[in-house]
């Protein structure tokens, strides 16, 4: 067994705690790509909206421009039937010229009432265009601001780890380095909590009995003694028995 110290306890825990937070640290700094690209996202998404908007209201645009070209050929063509009416010589030649005109008007009629219709449904999504502009802005601005946030609690974070890894530095410094040798092995094979208290003979990592003979011995602490469950370093607090 290797011989120790309640100091050196101490400092193998206080070792852990600067890992611990430094640890936690590293997996928020992990998570700052993906909450910017989430936040990039919501914006393209939104800006996608914006567009498919604009497209709609294009599309009626063109349509209405079309229906006019299509009301003014009829009116040009309605000027000619007119023409051919002085020339006609026959009764069924001028009928069928006054039913050609009729056509053309009633093909401009129905045109006409769709230009109405089309004017009100290009005012009302005109209209929604420009609210979801200004609501595109409003997002845009309080999302870059977030990104602004987000990025600066990173920096913050980095700079906290850097002092962490500085701490972490100088406290290894005062654990002798067989003992920091094994803390590192069962570190490795435990890939989490290395070092943990017993209270009331359960190891408050697995939270399995430890056997009284082990519980005694950890009372006297001037021994290293692992958990024979979950192989971690324990240690008794002195509290809770």
């Amino acid at each position: 067994m290797h011989s120790i110290t309640r100091d050196d306890i101490d400092v193998l825990v206080k070792l852990q705690g600067v890992e611990t937070e430094a640890n936690r640290i590293k997996v928020a700094l992990n998570e700052v790509p993906k909450k910017l690209d989430v936040l990039d996202t919501k914006l393209r998404e939104f800006e996608q909206l914006v567009e498919d908007q604009e497209a709609i209201v294009t599309e009626q645009k063109i349509n209405y421009r079309e229906n006019e070209s299509d009301v003014q050929m009829h009116l040009d063509m309605i000027s000619k039937s007119q023409e051919k009416l002085v020339a006609v010589k026959t009764n069924k030649e001028y009928q069928a010229i006054l039913k050609e005109i009729g056509e053309f008007k009633n093909k401009n009629s129905q045109i006409e009432d769709e230009m109405l219709a089309s004017l009100d449904r290009t005012d009302a999504d005109e209209k929604l265009l420009s609210d979801r502009k200004t609501e595109y802005s409003q997002l845009k601005d309080e999302i870059e601001s977030e990104k602004d946030l987000v990025i600066k609690e990173s920096e913050a974070e980095e700079k906290k780890l850097s002092l962490f890894e500085t701490d972490w530095n100088k406290i290894s410094e005062q654990i002798a380095p067989e003992l920091l040798e094994i803390y590192k092995k069962v570190q490795k094979q435990t890939k989490g909590i290395t070092i943990t208290a017993v209270k009331n003979a359960v190891c408050q990592a697995c939270y399995m009995n430890i056997p009284p003979q082990m519980y005694n011995e950890l009372h006297r602490c001037d021994e290293l003694n692992f958990c024979p469950h979950c192989y971690r370093i324990i240690y008794y607090n002195g509290a809770g028995g």
